[in-house]
């Protein structure tokens, strides 16, 4: 059987996966705690891996390692940078930049990952199409399109309306660019689901007001996903 590897930033994006997870297996690594188990009946691993994408990477890649995953998939709040997406609504990836990557200056374009030579790090289509049918089933309005990384919050509606005008972005967060890096050199299956905290107008305040209630939309729609797998 498969296995599945779920990755949050914080506890609250977690939390109620980690409730639910039959437990087989826990493991403290680098300082990030990795729990397998059964998940719907389905083999899994879970992992809180900290804010940004240092600490992102840095769990996919020990959970690759250590646990050989056939997808990751990130799940958790982002802020909305375009004006279709509103608090509680979801965006799913169809690939994902790095927005603060920046070797222009050496006339390589804005975002280009350097090594891999790519901006746009492509998302597993199947798992995509699967988690954007879930939240449709739901009935919580959902869009596809890129999702933007950076290790900075953006909360100035000019900052966001720029990173959707230059990568063409949709949503932005801080994680799934280093996760989506990590299974990408790995030949990882990656998919990257996000429930909306603040919208282009929103910063911090609307965020903190917002943040478990997005949470929770995101934790809904991948067990809906899971439940609904063949």
């Amino acid at each position: 059987m498969s296995l599945t590897g779920i990755i949050g930033a914080m506890d609250l994006e977690m939390e109620a996966l980690i409730e639910l997870l039959e437990k087989e297996e826990c493991r403290t690594i680098s300082n990030i705690t990795f729990y397998k188990g059964k998940l719907f009946g389905r083999d899994a691993v879970l992992a809180v891996c900290g804010i940004g994408k240092c600490f992102s990477a840095l769990c996919a890649q020990t959970m690759i390692l250590e646990y050989h995953p056939d997808r990751i998939i990130n799940i958790g709040v982002a802020g909305g940078i375009v004006n279709e997406l509103s608090v509680g609504d979801i965006a799913v990836a169809n690939d994902v930049v790095q927005h603060d990557m920046d070797t222009s200056a050496l006339g390589d374009p804005v975002g280009l990952i350097s090594g891999i030579n790519i901006v746009k790090i492509p998302c597993s289509a199947k798992v995509t199409e699967g988690l954007f049918e879930a939240a449709k089933n739901l009935q919580i309005p959902v869009v596809k399109g890129t999702i933007a990384s950076g290790d900075t919050f953006l909360a100035a509606r000019e900052k966001k309306e720029s990173v959707a005008e230059t990568f063409g972005a949709v949503a932005c967060e801080m994680e799934g660019g280093g996760i989506a890096q990590a299974c990408y050199v790995n030949n990882v299956e990656c998919a990257i689901l996000r429930s909306i905290s603040d919208g282009i107008d929103g910063g911090g305040g609307d965020y903190e007001m917002f943040k478990h209630a997005a949470a929770k939309n995101s934790t809904a729609v991948l067990s809906a996903f899971f439940q609904g797998l063949e």
